[in-house]
């Protein structure tokens, strides 16, 4: 009977304490209106919300209330055990005057500039979010208009001074999600050596003045992104290491729809430290102006095990890039020194079907582009299952340009351009690269090879479908290399030769399904 009792008063006391968590819950909620702020859109509020958020932290941490209104405000920082909840119809205003926002972590970005200035940041913070069927609205064409008035360096060096619209700094436990992100001044949203985030279910809409990164996430570790949708003045979904003591690692991307009037898919190009163990999947590219997935190691970073699958694009400028530089960059300067050139190695690329836009920062345009730095080779790069849709055009005297090395130069498709002596493929200072089941379309007729390798090691080529051209010298170019397996593949056509091979050595190829006269000249 007594043991009866006391199972009774458990129960009851664990029925008392589902009944009142809600209200315990809801006890340090804090709405910013209760400390004064304003949401009629002209009131500065940053005291205000700060003071919001610090009584929330001080009380043991919770949820800061953003009701329905425009809420104007300058800089403001978050602290431990505080998530910013913007309910629907709350706008968190960016102040249009640069005197307005604080600089909290100083650094350099790859084009030299000093920034870091934002909206919300959080440096040093533990256990923050930002949540809600609200917006964060940074009106980067208006600052931008007013800043200009007074501030008369060239674009390039004032562009430096507007605020990112969220920025943390060397955060754990990180939440942001429902939430939607617009029109930042510089950077959308960046993440600085931050452990254990996720990022899921928020839009993205930030154009109208340079530099509108998507999702910068820079030397982070455990980090989950998915279902988000972006679309961005700069590059949409960004990877970066401004700082060589902590790598981009164990990060999982998958369900994003994102389109850039650069990159869309990108690592680097600031990239001192590791990008590693890092799978992308299930995205969906379009009406991307810069390339849509660009791997790019110039400063130093070891680039590695990473795997990005199920992708399409339409109407992508130069759907693949893939560079290994040196460059060799430093971004915070009073705290890093210059790092060797890295390496990239152990990528698989699978599952891409990519439809390139017809005009192109390259002309005409190619597929994919690889390449490394003498003596310092992209190596064990798996490109598998790929379909690329091409306009074609390609002449002889463009299947004869010489690609600039351009190694200490900025990562771009245009440093390697204006045109590129393949349609579908052009690699050089590569070893054990693999493509399997690689596919190209042309619109147009190219004379162009499909397929360049230049100074190449252990190469295999293996089913793929390559479409009828005429007039070319070759269908695969091999210049300097030392083994390459050509094998199952099908080519059509009335090229010159299938495999046109320059001081070439270990050379097989079998099983290719090729027109009558190629067949002969093997």
């Amino acid at each position: 009977m007594q043991r009866s009792n006391e199972k009774r008063a458990w129960l009851a006391l664990c029925l008392l304490g589902v009944l009142l968590c809600p209200a315990l819950c809801r006890a340090n909620d804090t709405d910013i209106v209760k400390f004064g702020a304003v949401g009629d859109g002209k009131t500065l509020n940053s005291a205000a919300i700060q003071k919001a958020i610090d009584h929330c932290a001080a009380t043991g941490g919770g949820k800061v209330i953003f009701p329905g209104g425009q809420f104007l405000s300058g800089t403001i920082a978050l602290k431990n055990n505080v998530t910013l909840s913007l309910q629907k119809g709350a706008v968190l205003l960016g102040s249009t005057d640069v005197n307005d926002y604080q600089n909290l972590d100083p650094f350099t970005e790859g084009l030299g500039i000093h920034v870091g200035w934002a909206l919300v940041v959080g440096v040093d913070v533990k256990n923050i979010g930002i949540e809600g069927e609200g917006v964060i609205d940074g009106r980067g064409s208006e600052l931008k208009e007013r800043q200009i008035l007074t501030d008369t360096r060239p674009e390039g060096q004032r562009w430096g001074r507007r605020p990112f619209l969220l920025r943390l700094v060397r955060c754990e436990q990180v939440q942001v999600s429902g939430v939607t992100l617009k029109y930042a001044a510089a950077w959308t949203s960046h993440y600085f050596q931050c452990r254990d985030v996720s990022i899921h279910d928020i839009k993205i809409q930030s154009r109208g003045v340079a530099h509108n990164d998507g999702i910068d996430v820079d030397g982070c570790q455990r980090v989950i992104i998915k279902n988000c949708d972006v679309e961005s003045g700069d590059d949409a979904l960004c990877f970066k290491t401004t700082s060589s003591k902590m790598p981009c690692s164990n990060i999982t991307v998958s369900n994003l729809k994102l389109k850039s009037g650069q990159g869309a898919i990108k690592m680097g190009t600031e990239s001192m430290a590791a990008f590693q163990d890092i799978s992308i999947s299930n995205c969906y590219i379009y009406d991307t102006n810069n390339g849509g997935i660009k791997l790019l190691s110039v400063d130093g970073a070891h680039l590695q095990r990473i795997t990005i699958s199920d992708i399409t694009m339409v109407n992508v400028k130069t759907p693949i890039l893939i560079r290994l530089g040196s460059r060799l960059s430093v971004f915070r300067k009073e705290k890093d020194t210059q790092q060797p050139t890295g390496m990239l190695q152990d990528v698989i690329i699978r599952n891409i079907k990519a439809q390139a836009a017809d005009t192109a920062q390259l002309k005409p345009p190619s597929g994919v582009l690889i390449t490394g730095v003498p003596g310092h080779p992209v190596k064990g790069l798996v490109l598998q299952d790929i379909e690329i849709q091409l306009a074609g055009g390609g002449t002889l005297p463009d299947a004869a340009v010489t690609v600039p090395e351009a190694i200490d130069k900025y990562p771009e498709v245009k440093t390697f351009g204006p045109t590129i002596p393949a349609y579908g493929l052009w690699a050089r200072h590569v070893e054990g690269v693999t493509l399997k089941n690689v596919n190209f379309s042309l619109k147009n007729n190219d004379m162009r090879p499909a397929i360049i390798f230049e100074d190449g090691k252990n190469l295999s080529i293996s089913a793929c479908n390559i479409p009828s051209t005429n007039g070319s010298q070759a269908i695969i170019s091999l210049n300097n290399v030392n083994g390459a397996n050509i094998s199952n593949n099908k080519a059509a056509g009335n090229a010159g030769a299938f495999v046109g091979a320059n001081n070439s050595s270990n050379i097989v190829t079998a099983g290719n399904l090729l027109p009558a006269h190629l067949k002969e000249k093997q």
